[in-house]
């Protein structure tokens, strides 16, 4: 789960998504999918609305709730620093968090959390971190109380 789509696609992935499939290969998964918090496709977050658009946040949610449609998957918090670059992402990983289905995977982190408690991104974490239980709950918990914009 990142941030935001860049511009990679199925035969031409960006470091990040490169970064995804490689951890999902070396941890024994025979498949991954990459989400994100907010749709919009950037190759740079800092180009990410100001105010969110709520249809399309609303849409991606959605659209994440049917994927995950009550199976215990396997979710990789991967967001770094950049959930904190616009104060709409998080309430929304809040409100997904609070969804039981998604809320209830197996969350994990790339390696330890950020000295700022934030998941590590996949372009910033070496091959050699393990996978980590992280607490989505407990960190989102706090996130709740600020309202989306």
């Amino acid at each position: 789960m990142g941030v935001n789509p860049s511009t990679a696609a199925p035969f031409d992935l960006d470091l990040t998504v490169t970064k995804v499939k490689e951890f999902a290969r070396r941890n024994g998964f025979d498949g991954w999918v990459m989400l994100n918090l907010y749709p919009q496709r950037s190759t740079n977050p800092g180009c990410l609305h100001v105010a969110p658009q709520r249809d399309l946040a609303a849409e991606n949610l959605k659209r994440i709730v049917d994927f995950v449609d009550g199976r215990k998957l396997t979710i990789v918090a991967a967001w770094g620093n950049l959930v904190a670059s616009r104060p709409y992402l998080k309430p929304i990983l809040a409100e997904m968090v609070a969804i039981p289905g998604i809320g209830s995977c197996r969350w994990v982190s790339l390696g330890p959390v950020l000295q700022t408690g934030h998941p590590r991104h996949p372009s910033r974490a070496a091959y050699t971190y393990a996978l980590q239980a992280f607490d989505v709950a407990t960190y989102a918990g706090p996130l709740s109380r600020d309202p989306m914009p």
